[in-house]
């Protein structure tokens, strides 16, 4: 499928998304009420709360405002921070963390153009959830695929092949207690499929049930942590599977350690948008999984946070599987040299679903991609949604980036 890529360059440049666009801020949404998403460019406002938040530390060489610089205007006007090298190509400096693959690649990126990070957190207070929800800068992370195969056709049927672009975001932190408790996390996903297949969906979706996580090798064993951020965040389809002290002691136990079965996470994602009635416009069920994370759940510890580096010293473990080379060194949980970094992630594409046949290709939601509405209202997210019903026929079952490894100089966690 022909993508475009005219619009590809410095990320550093001004650039917006009108697939996903937030009324206010001085931007009338009459104004950007466009019949397909579009590269478009729109006036600067002001600042998002999301830009500024990362600060050099540790081993660290670039300065906040080299950071900075890598900055996105966002279709309501404010600058967010969005993807950038884990090493700055004009200084050389490194930033210590990384954000997936670089979406200038993307045959969606000319369409699509630099992701806005933290875009639905920036409007959550202004609908009527009222509530904001701060995730940090390092968990954003981008991976991409032109040309996927996929296939279409009910369960039990003979399918068909389509091929599929692909470009998504999550906010997917590893290396703090964060996702313990709070389900809500912000993802954009965008994707154009041969058959007709197309939409674009900027939200805050809740990937299983707050204040509680569930325990990645025991799947029907869900443990409460505690309240989560925000206390009303609601609960949502998938489930967050995340590691903890009893999976990370069966796994490393023995003449065998398996690192990769203890650390592995699996964050389920279940999200959609729905109009006001409820009845679902898009659904998309995208499984974002990583293989290193750098901390897992521990009750009793400090923030019931332990670090995977800390494995490395057991005596079954060390100096075997990714402890290897490390030595009776004790390295830092931030360390450069720690093989857990969250590094190493694939995300599965699951089925993506559409039930919009005759309707608008613009919908208004709220950040949590609820409350669909065909005309603006104050907070709303902007989306857009082909016209159509593919029923019976969602394209599913490819996996983007298997296995894919985003070391790079300097990077450590947190990232």
């Amino acid at each position: 499928m022909a993508g475009l890529r005219g619009m590809r360059g410095n990320p550093r440049h001004v650039r917006t998304i009108i697939a996903a666009i937030a009324c206010g801020a001085g931007v009338a949404c009459d104004q950007l009420d466009i019949a397909s998403p579009r590269f478009e460019s729109v006036p600067e406002t002001g600042v998002a709360a999301a830009l500024g938040m990362w600060n050099p530390s540790g081993t660290d060489t670039c300065s906040k405002a080299v950071h900075d610089s890598y900055s996105t205007i966002g279709p309501d006007g404010l600058r967010y921070p969005t993807w950038h090298p884990p090493v700055d190509p004009a200084t050389g400096c490194t930033f210590g963390h990384e954000h997936g693959r670089d979406p200038r690649g993307s045959d969606l990126y000319g369409e699509v153009g630099d992701i806005p990070f933290g875009y639905a957190n920036q409007h959550l207070p202004e609908s009527d959830f009222a509530t904001p929800r701060v995730e940090d800068h390092v968990g954003h992370k981008v991976e991409w695929e032109n040309d996927m195969v996929m296939h279409v056709g009910q369960s039990g049927s003979s399918t068909l092949e389509i091929r599929c672009d692909v470009l998504v975001k999550l906010h997917q932190g590893t290396h703090s207690p964060d996702a313990f408790t709070n389900n809500l996390h912000e993802i954009a996903y965008h994707i154009r499929c041969s058959d007709g297949t197309a939409f674009s969906a900027t939200l805050l979706t809740p990937i299983g049930t707050p204040g509680e996580l569930v325990a990645a090798c025991e799947r029907e064993r869900h443990v409460a942590v505690g309240t989560a951020t925000p206390p009303n965040s609601p609960p949502g389809g998938g489930k967050r599977a995340v590691p903890d002290a009893l999976c990370v002691d069966a796994n490393v136990a023995g003449a065998h350690p398996h690192l990769d079965g203890a650390l592995h996470e699996s964050w389920e994602v279940s999200a959609s948008l729905r109009r006001a009635d409820g009845h679902w416009l898009v659904a998309f069920n995208p499984y974002f999984q990583v293989r290193d994370p750098s901390r897992y759940f521990a009750p009793g510890r400090d923030r019931n946070l332990a670090r995977s580096i800390e494995l490395c010293a057991r005596p079954a473990v060390q100096g075997r599987d990714r402890c290897a080379g490390l030595g009776s060194d004790s390295i830092p949980w931030d360390d450069p040299r720690s093989p857990f970094k969250g590094v190493r992630r694939f995300v599965d594409i699951n089925g993506n679903f559409l039930s919009n046949k005759g309707g608008p290709n613009v919908w208004y939601t709220t950040p949590l991609g609820t409350n669909g509405s065909p005309t603006p209202f104050p907070g709303a997210i902007r989306q857009w949604i082909a016209s159509r019903d593919n029923s019976g026929m969602e394209p599913n079952g490819a996996v983007m980036g298997d296995r894919r490894n985003y070391n790079a100089t300097g990077v450590r966690a947190p990232n």
